[in-house]
C-alpha cells in the first residue's frame, strides 16, 4: 500500500492475514467498536470492519463523500459513466435515512451512543475516524461566522471544519466524563499527514504539502490526554510512527501480539506518558517506483485536486539516471535520528506562504548532488529542509542509501490492481462489496 491509497473500484483490500488492533483487542477482552472513515479495502465482505475485529460499525467505506448526502460520486472509466451513490452502513447493511446530517455530528452522536450504552463490566476500545477536515469542504454556516475576517473562502470553511471537530471531540471527552469511564482512559488524537494546500490547509512553514515526502507532507500533530499519563502538559518531539500505536495501545491493555505477523511498531507509553526518550530511531516515509504528483504545484485557488484522475495510467518520468545501490530516481525518503534523506522527485517542492500572508510562493532552490536526486537535512535544526547537507555528509548520506537498499530488497510487488467495472453502485444505489 506504498502506492497512493484504495480507490473505490479496485478489488483489494489490506491483506486478510494481517491481524489489525481491533482484533487483537477483542481477543484481550474488549468491547470494540468503530464511527467514521473505514478507507481500509471493501470489494468483498471479509475486508469490511466487522470482519476485521469491530464488533459494531457506522460510517462509511471509501475515501470520501459529501458531509451531508453522503454520497460518493465516481467515474467507472470502462462504463463510460459517473456514479453518485451512497456510502453509509450500520454494521454490513446500507444506513439510509440521514441525508441532510453533517457528518461530524452524526459520527460525534454515534460515538456518545455508544459510551453512554457501554457495559462497564469490559473495558472498551472506540476508533473514531472523522470525515472532517477531509475535502470536500463543507460545514454549518455557524461555524464559520467567527471566521469572517478570514479572505480566502477555502481557508475560512477549512477554519469552521477544525472548530466543528473541535467541538465534537469535547462532547465525546464529556461523554466518557459523564460515564465515568474517563479516568481510565487514554485518548489519542492523530492527523495522518499533512494538510492539502489545494483544499483549504496549511503546514506553514513547513515545506511541501500533502502528496509528498517534505516535512509538510509527512509530519502529522497529535495529541493524548489521560489521566493515566505521569508527566501532563509536555510537549515530545521524539520520533513516533504511526505503527507504534499497535504495540503500545496493545501492551497498555495487557494484550498479546503473538498472533501478528513481524512488526514495525515499537511501545513509546514510556515516551509519551514520562518524557523518555523514543526507541525509535528510523521511519521508513517511503518507497514508491510509481510516484507521480498529480495535483497542481501551486496555491492559486482557480486550480483544483482532481482526485478522480490520480490512478489513471499516466508515463513514469525518470528523472535522473541509475546510480550504484539503490535506485536513486525512485521517490523514496527515510529519517535516521536527526537526518533525512530524499531520492528521486520527494513532491510538490515549495514553502507556502502563512495563511494571510500577501507574498507569493517560494521556489525550490536547485539543489547541486548527486544528478540532483539526493537531498538531506538535519531535520532537528532545520524543519523547514531549506539547507541541503549532503555534500558536507557523505558518509551518512552513503549509510541512509544503503539502509533504503535493504528495505527495498526485502519489500513486496506494489499491489494497485486496476478498477473492476463489477463494483457498479447503479443495482443497489450504494458503494459495497461487490466480489
Amino acid at each position: 500500500m506504498q502506492h497512493q491509497i484504495i480507490w473505490p473500484c479496485q478489488p483489494y483490500c489490506v491483506p486478510l492475514e494481517e491481524k489489525l488492533l481491533p482484533e487483537l483487542l477483542r481477543a484481550a477482552g474488549y468491547a470494540t467498536h468503530m464511527v467514521g472513515k473505514w478507507h481500509l479495502g471493501m470489494f468483498r465482505k471479509e475486508c469490511l470492519p466487522t470482519r476485521r475485529g469491530f464488533d459494531s460499525f457506522f460510517g462509511y467505506l471509501t475515501e470520501y463523500e459529501d458531509y451531508y448526502t453522503h454520497h460518493r460520486c465516481y467515474p467507472l472509466f470502462e462504463l463510460n459513466v459517473t456514479r453518485c451513490a451512497l456510502d453509509l452502513r450500520e454494521g454490513e447493511e446500507v444506513a439510509p435515512g440521514y441525508d441532510g446530517m453533517y457528518s461530524t455530528h452524526l459520527f460525534t452522536q454515534r460515538a456518545t451512543d455508544v459510551i453512554r450504552n457501554h457495559d462497564h463490566k469490559k473495558p472498551l476500545f472506540l476508533y473514531l475516524a472523522f470525515q472532517a477536515v477531509h475535502a470536500p469542504l463543507q460545514v454549518p454556516e455557524r461555524y464559520t461566522a467567527p471566521y469572517s475576517f478570514i479572505r480566502d473562502p477555502q481557508r475560512r470553511l477549512f477554519a469552521g471544519m477544525v472548530s466543528a471537530m473541535d467541538e465534537a471531540v469535547g462532547n465525546v471527552t464529556e461523554a466518557l466524563m459523564a460515564h465515568n469511564l474517563w479516568n481510565n482512559t487514554v485518548l489519542v488524537f492523530s492527523s495522518d499527514n499533512g494538510a492539502q494546500t489545494l483544499m483549504g490547509g496549511s503546514n506553514w512553514p513547513l515545506r511541501g504539502r500533502k502528496w509528498s515526502l517534505w516535512e509538510g507532507g509527512v509530519r502529522a500533530v497529535g495529541l493524548v490526554n489521560s489521566p493515566l499519563l505521569e508527566k501532563p502538559g509536555v510537549t515530545s518531539r521524539e520520533l513516533i510512527h504511526i505503527t507504534d500505536w499497535l504495540p503500545t495501545l496493545l501492551n497498555l491493555a495487557k494484550g498479546s501480539a503473538e498472533r501478528t505477523t513481524s512488526l514495525d511498531g515499537f511501545d513509546v507509553w514510556k515516551t509519551i506518558s514520562k518524557g523518555m526518550t523514543s526507541p525509535r530511531l528510523e521511519i521508513l516515509h517511503n518507497i514508491d517506483p510509481l510516484y507521480i504528483d498529480i495535483p497542481p504545484c501551486t496555491s492559486d485557488p482557480p486550480h483544483t485536486l482532481l482526485p478522480d484522475l490520480i490512478h489513471e495510467p499516466r508515463p513514469v518520468i525518470s528523472r535522473v539516471n541509475q546510480s550504484d545501490g539503490f535506485n536513486v530516481h525512485i521517490h523514496a525518503a527515510i529519517r535516521y535520528r536527526e537526518w533525512k534523506l530524499l531520492t528521486g522527485y520527494p513532491g510538490c517542492p515549495l514553502w507556502f506562504p502563512k495563511p494571510g500572508s500577501t507574498s507569493g510562493l517560494q521556489p525550490s532552490p536547485p539543489c547541486p548532488t548527486k544528478e540532483a536526486a539526493v537531498r538531506l537535512y538535519n531535520i532537528e535544526q532545520d524543519p523547514e529542509e531549506r539547507h541541503e547537507v549532503s555534500a558536507l555528509n557523505p558518509r551518512m548520506v552513503d549509510f541512509l542509501l544503503r539502509r533504503l537498499q535493504h528495505y527495498q530488497s526485502g519489500s513486496k510487488p506494489i499491489i494497485f490492481p486496476d478498477d473492476d467495472p463489477k463494483c457498479d453502485p447503479a443495482p443497489t444505489g450504494a458503494w459495497g462489496p461487490w466480489a
